[in-house]
């Protein structure tokens, strides 16, 4: 169901889950990440859903981790935000039908994450990437990202904390595909004839093979992501490394 923050259209076998804090630039909030989980939780059960599509509402694709509230959290409070980010990423990464994600705008952090766990990823018109993660010690989706790009590029990229336009995106493999927004409708409509081809079950093991070949899956890759992220996050501080960091980004 639909919230203030998500909305959710069923369009036959299509699925279609729109980012909706425009004014935040799509920021994942506490209740954002919520309502995702529980749309991914139903989709996932959907015998009948062969293309779930993900977007956000106007300028951005998503600007990352909610941090508007930042005095009035605590380690405790932003460790189990992240963890429930990861837990959400966890449940798009694995849905066992095809994911589209299209990043316009700014896609950044977490917004950047959410961008890699889709299995088709789209640039529609233009949109930058970064993830700045690691410039307060959060290790956040780094195995997803070297999955996509590689090892060697991922780590120039979370290292170095610089931003990836389309063009880098697109050549990296981490944007499969740029396209005008007027274009959007019939590419992607032939993407759902595309995945609507096979049955129900041939697709489904289609997606669950070609995952395992990829990395890791369920218990094994699950945990190891999330003890990563864990044991970064819990680290004394967390709070004031990243209000360290927003400060030292901030024009001079």
């Amino acid at each position: 169901m639909s919230t203030d923050e998500l909305l959710v259209q069923r369009e036959g076998a299509l699925l279609h889950l729109q980012l909706q804090r425009p004014d935040k630039g799509n920021a994942l909030s506490a209740s954002l990440v919520a309502a995702l989980q529980v749309a991914l939780d139903a989709a996932a059960l959907d015998a009948g859903l062969r293309l779930l599509v993900l977007s956000g509402a106007g300028k951005h694709f998503c600007t990352g981790f909610d941090l508007s509230k930042l005095e009035s959290e605590t380690d405790d409070t932003l460790l189990a935000r992240f963890t429930r980010v990861e837990l959400m990423l966890q449940s798009l990464a694995r849905m066992p039908c095809t994911t589209l994600a299209l990043a316009h705008g700014r896609t950044m952090g977490a917004g950047a994450d959410l961008f890699a766990a889709c299995s088709e990823r789209w640039i529609v018109d233009d949109a930058s990437f970064a993830f700045p993660g690691a410039g307060f010690g959060l290790i956040l989706g780094t195995a997803r990202l070297a999955d996509i790009v590689g090892a060697t590029q991922a780590s120039r990229w979370i290292e170095g904390g610089e931003t990836i336009n389309a063009a880098g995106a697109c050549a990296s493999g981490l944007a499969l595909r740029q396209l005008e927004r007027t274009a959007l409708p019939l590419e992607r409509d032939q993407l759902l004839r595309r995945v609507s081809r096979l049955d129900t079950q041939t697709q489904r093991a289609i997606h669950a093979a070609v995952g395992t070949r990829r990395r890791p899956r369920g218990d094994v890759g699950d945990a190891q992501d999330l003890a990563r992220l864990v044991e970064s996050a819990a680290h004394r501080g967390l709070r004031e490394r990243i209000a360290a960091y927003r400060a030292a980004q901030r024009p001079r």
